[in-house]
């Protein structure tokens, strides 16, 4: 049976730390475009949305090419503005791609959505990098996690974990192997579901970290971890980092 795969980029205006970012212009181009462009070249993703609750967001991105679905302005994560998307256009394996997600690669996408065709005891999954310095272990922005050694989540957090009792001060990521998260979540349509008709869990709102539902409910999630390093943009002093990547002359 053949799984039809929809990719959705969850868009809206009011972020807290960088108002306006996803069309926040960047070499004459919205930012929402750079995540988008990447997004389309993955080759086993058949439908590429992006999903707002905002006209502004959908004109812009209606304009350089993409496909909009406008949603509620009630949601308060990101994965529940897809839930609804893919609720009016169907998919059977869905892609939540944070807007602020720069240098993904489609092939990338392609490896976890084979994966998920092959084994099918795989619901739900994301992707993560290993951190390679205190200052990014350290920084609230950049999600951990801990992998258990079946190769799933154990847990998410923006303070470093686990916690090392006999640390050597700055030189924790040499000591043991941590974890950044990367903000694209990979589910099947049951389970995108389910999640969306749960309520916010304690941990979730205390992180303000929405795949906490997901283990906070006792389901799993599988990490891929990749070599790739995401550059994530939260606030205008972040707009630097993108030079490496778009901007390399």
């Amino acid at each position: 049976m053949n799984q039809k795969v929809t990719a959705v980029i969850p868009a809206r205006m009011g972020s807290r730390r960088f108002s306006g970012k996803v069309l926040y212009p960047y070499l004459g181009k919205p930012l929402l475009f750079y995540v988008w462009n990447e997004v389309r070249q993955a080759k086993k993703v058949d439908r590429l949305l992006i999903a707002t609750d905002q006209a502004e967001v959908a004109r812009a991105a209606e304009a350089f090419g993409a496909e909009t679905v406008m949603t509620s302005k009630r949601h308060r994560t990101g994965t529940d503005r897809v839930a609804e998307a893919v609720g009016k256009t169907g998919g059977d394996i869905v892609i939540n791609i944070q807007a602020d997600n720069f240098g993904l690669t489609g092939a990338l996408l392609d490896r976890v959505v084979a994966t998920m065709k092959r084994d099918k005891k795989i619901r739900c999954a994301t992707l993560a990098f290993r951190v390679d310095n205190d200052r990014e272990l350290f920084d609230p922005d950049l999600v951990k996690l801990v992998i258990n050694s079946a190769g799933e989540a154990l847990w998410f957090s923006r303070f470093p974990v686990p916690f090392l009792r006999d640390a050597v001060d700055n030189n924790r990521t040499k000591q043991f192997k941590f974890y950044g998260h990367i903000g694209v979540y990979f589910f099947r349509k049951s389970v995108l579901d389910a999640f969306a008709g749960q309520r916010r869990t304690p941990c979730e709102i205390a992180e303000s970290l929405e795949q906490l539902r997901v283990l906070e409910n006792g389901g799993k999630m599988r990490v891929f971890t990749t070599r790739l390093k995401i550059v994530s943009v939260d606030s205008p002093k972040d707009l630097q980092k993108l030079d490496k990547i778009y901007n390399k002359d």
